[in-house]
């Protein structure tokens, strides 16, 4: 069971039926809340532990929510934001309001390994599992990458995506063989999804290694050499 000294801020009140029982069942403590307001009121001692913001009723009032608790916080929470598959154009240029994203209607499997993405903590690995691509290593027990030893801050799908590129240097993928093959199972998000998960990791990769994702025209993507190696 998850540990449930700390608690998550659930917006908007009341949450909906599968959100709730997918929480309830991965062991975590909640409080649904309605404003910025009431989730400031209700807010435990040492203070929450993550945020899931269900935007897919209103979109505006998301961003609203998230836009004012972050500016109430130094240390920005955790926070996690649902969408539909219509409001995926929503998330550009909003990286700075949410830590990672999940489209509803949700897999609980998806959500909860989001979450414990989003929420573990650093743990010591003697012997780690490790891919290693260039300056690039990524870690596959603790879920951490980094990039010339620059650490990367990815979401659990972000980091899905790129370990499974890494892991098959120089061969081209189809959108759909990716949403496949990281996904698991049918994503109701569709191609643009994988599209959106590739200009996040190139932002975060950083313009001298963005090219280690390359484009194939009119067929996917490939892993390979950034355009500054030789």
């Amino acid at each position: 069971m998850t540990d449930s000294t700390r608690m998550l801020a659930v917006v908007p009140d009341p949450a909906s039926p599968e959100l709730a029982r997918t929480l309830d069942l991965a062991g975590y403590s909640w409080k649904a809340v309605s404003s910025i307001t009431t989730a400031s009121e209700a807010e435990p001692d040492g203070g929450w532990a993550g945020i899931v913001v269900d935007a897919t009723e209103s979109v505006d009032g998301a961003w609203t929510f998230l836009r004012s608790i972050r500016a109430q916080h130094t240390s920005p929470i955790p926070a996690l934001v649902l969408v539909n598959g219509t409001q995926l154009g929503e998330l550009q240029h909003r990286d700075d309001l949410f830590d990672d994203f999940c489209l509803s209607p949700f897999h609980p499997a998806e959500l909860e390994a989001r979450l414990r993405h989003l929420l573990a903590a650093e743990v010591e690995v003697v012997h780690a599992d490790l891919v290693e691509y260039g300056d690039l290593v990524l870690n596959l027990e603790t879920y951490q990458a980094s990039i010339v030893g620059r650490p990367l801050d990815m979401t659990y799908m972000e980091y899905e995506l790129l370990k499974f590129l890494a892991q098959n240097p120089g061969k081209v993928f189809t959108r759909e063989i990716l949403l496949s093959r990281v996904w698991g199972y049918e994503y109701y998000g569709g191609a643009r999804t994988v599209d959106v998960h590739v200009r996040r990791l190139r932002a975060k990769l950083g313009e001298e290694h963005a090219g280690l994702i390359q484009t194939v025209r009119s067929v996917g993507y490939r892993f390979g050499q950034s355009r500054w190696d030789s």
